[in-house]
């Protein structure tokens, strides 16, 4: 028996309302590019819109001209989707809540999720949207993944709650470390300034 490896999400498929609805949110609210259309394959009365979301993948929503947006809470019992988490540059990350007000968008403001900050918002049709933006930026050759994965074995060694800056800050400084050679014999800290 052996895994089938994935290499990335492919895209997320939503479940929507009318056309406009999702045109208005998904390129109108969060900047996604609507970049096809089709029927849906396996429902004729259904349409199939593709949004890249910044990355080159793709979020698609089937809509469908009799289904109207209702704002309640989508569900979150097993097996639903709980909420999407979209990655925001720091800058524009600085903006979100203003341009949420701007809208009249209720939100949670922002969250400190330690690894990265957060605001959480819902969509038109009640899902639970995440705006994040990481605390940091891996070191080149490095991902996001990699240093948080050091960062979690840093903060398990030292028993803390949830990993935090320090750990984050730490993790960069060992990867790096072991990566790039030194002519040094020991790379140490030292104080210069004495």
């Amino acid at each position: 028996m052996q895994k089938i490896q994935s290499q990335g999400v492919h895209h997320i498929t939503l479940t929507g309302a009318d056309r406009q609805t999702s045109i208005d949110f998904w390129e109108g609210v969060l900047g996604m590019p609507f970049v096809f259309e089709q029927p849906n394959l396996d429902k004729a009365s259904e349409s199939h819109l593709y949004f890249d979301p910044g990355d080159g993948r793709l979020i698609t929503i089937f809509t469908d001209e009799e289904r109207r947006a209702d704002p309640r809470r989508t569900p979150t019992e097993p097996g639903c989707v709980h909420h999407i988490a979209f990655s925001l540059s720091r800058a524009s990350f600085s903006q979100a809540i203003d341009r949420l007000n701007a809208r009249g968008i209720k939100h949670t403001g922002v969250k400190d999720r330690g690894i990265f900050d957060s605001i959480y918002f819902t969509d038109p049709l009640g899902l639970l949207i995440e705006l994040a933006t990481y605390k940091f930026e891996p070191p080149t050759g490095f991902t996001h993944v990699e240093v948080i994965h050091e960062a979690h074995k840093l903060r398990v060694a030292r028993g803390d709650y949830n990993i935090q800056e320090a750990h984050l800050a730490d993790a960069i400084e060992m990867m790096v470390e072991r990566r790039n050679g030194s002519l040094s014999a020991d790379r140490s800290p030292r104080n210069p300034y004495k």
